[in-house]
């Protein structure tokens, strides 16, 4: 649509706008050459078959989300980072593709896309990808056009209502503090206790429960806010 700065999705990957279940952001749409502009390539260190765009000064994106983009909103740029759950997330479907081969997967918390991608080249049917923000929703969308990938479908806010018809939902880094975690665990373990396999990212953070989830795989992965890797484990609900 020339002149309306609305991105277009690539075939086989939709953009949600219609207000329905997954919610809209209520921002515009985040045109593609902001990212292509106020971003980079990389392959994150441990999934290197995955390119994603990342910003280098966190700070200096933020400003430009709210000088040059749709406005910046409350939340940092979570989207402009490869983090550790999710890096570790992405090489566990990678290295074990029988997890998402032929089904549906939701990524909860998708960020750049780069555990949505993952399934994808892993073979998964489909791929839900839900974030709330909209620079995310852009981000994801170009990174599945680098990638070569579709079947993904980009919505909002999932975790007000029930968890979608899916066969596997991966969450990673979503347990970064109290109130994030008050949300998303009663939504994933509703979502196992409907039958599907349910799989969390997660470097350690102190508010990950201490018991109900069995340790499947375990990375040291570069992480974004340090010099040292972190341990990061992949977790999966019983």
């Amino acid at each position: 649509m020339p002149g309306d700065r609305r991105p277009h999705p690539a075939p086989g990957l939709s953009v949600r706008t219609d207000g329905q279940t997954g919610g809209v952001p209520t921002r515009p749409d985040v045109p593609a050459s902001f990212l292509a502009v106020h971003t980079r390539l990389t392959r994150p260190p441990l999934a290197p078959e995955v390119q994603v765009h990342v910003a280098d000064d966190v700070v200096a994106l933020w400003e430009a989300m709210e000088t040059e983009g749709v406005g910046a909103g409350d939340s940092p740029p979570f989207w402009a980072a490869a983090w550790p759950g999710g890096q570790a997330l992405a090489r566990y479907l990678l290295d074990f593709p029988e997890t998402v081969a032929g089904r549906r997967v939701l990524d909860l918390g998708s960020g750049s896309g780069l555990v949505a991608v993952a399934a994808v080249l892993a073979g998964a049917t489909s791929v839900l990808a839900s974030d709330v923000d909209p620079y995310s929703h852009t981000a994801i969308r170009v990174n599945a056009e680098v990638n070569g990938v579709t079947g993904i479908e980009v919505v909002g806010d999932v975790l007000a209502g029930d968890p979608p018809e899916v066969d596997v939902v991966v969450a990673g880094d979503v347990c970064y503090d109290r109130e994030m975690t008050s949300r998303v665990l009663p939504f994933l373990w509703t979502a196992w206790t409907r039958g599907a396999t349910v799989l969390l990212g997660d470097p350690g953070r102190k508010y990950l429960p201490g018991e109900g989830l069995v340790a499947v795989a375990a990375y040291d992965v570069p992480d974004v806010d340090e010099a040292r890797p972190r341990r990061t484990t992949v977790w999966r609900m019983p």
